[in-house]
């Protein structure tokens, strides 16, 4: 998937005109591409419409204008946007109860290494960006992408193959299905 570059982000005064309607179009555009498992985790998947909405949105918050401080946003970003034959996700560690934030997020320490996705038997782990856990200590909030063998990709099309977000982590096994419209998602981001 193409990065984003200095010309495909609008300057604020534009954004603010075309905000009302791209804020519906990436409303919607997330909600077909968000996966819970279970209720304590979720993944967005990103593209390059989420990232570019991301951009825009620091970019009017920060009231940043100027060319050089953009283009340090978007360096920043563009991680996010998926690498050939990858999906990439925000994860979000989701809790409610602010009295526990810390309990909850120190019970799913090495979450890490028990996030994939399943296609049939094909199970494709979750690499999580570096520096976002430890052994004492997990973020709310971590970017993973999937690598997918040109196999899995062609079992990805296949809307008759089973497909699953697991986690089987020792406090936290769950599993959802993902829905055709979502797996649709998906299969577009390794057509660009």
């Amino acid at each position: 998937m193409e990065k984003l570059t200095l010309q495909d982000i609008k300057d604020i005064a534009t954004y603010e005109k075309e905000r009302p309607e791209f804020q519906k179009h990436i409303i919607a555009l997330k909600k077909r591409r968000r996966v819970s498992v279970g209720d304590k985790v979720t993944l967005l998947f990103e593209n390059r419409e989420t990232v570019r909405s991301q951009i825009q949105e620091m970019c009017r918050v920060e009231r940043i204008v100027h060319d050089d401080k953009i283009q340090e946003e978007i360096d920043v970003y563009n991680g996010l946007i998926p690498e050939p034959n990858h999906l990439a996700a925000t994860v979000f560690v989701e809790i409610v109860q602010m009295d526990q934030i810390r309990a909850i997020l120190d019970s799913l320490i090495g979450l890490d290494e028990h996030v994939s996705i399943q296609i049939g038997k094909e199970k494709i782990p979750a690499i999580f960006e570096p520096g976002r856990s430890r052994d004492d200590r997990i973020a709310a909030v971590q970017y993973v992408s999937f690598k997918f063998s040109p196999e899995q990709i062609e079992l990805l099309k296949d809307e008759s193959v089973d497909l699953y977000l697991t986690t089987d982590h020792p406090n936290y096994k769950e599993q959802a299905v993902v829905s055709s419209d979502i797996r649709r998602e998906f299969v577009s981001d390794f057509a660009i």
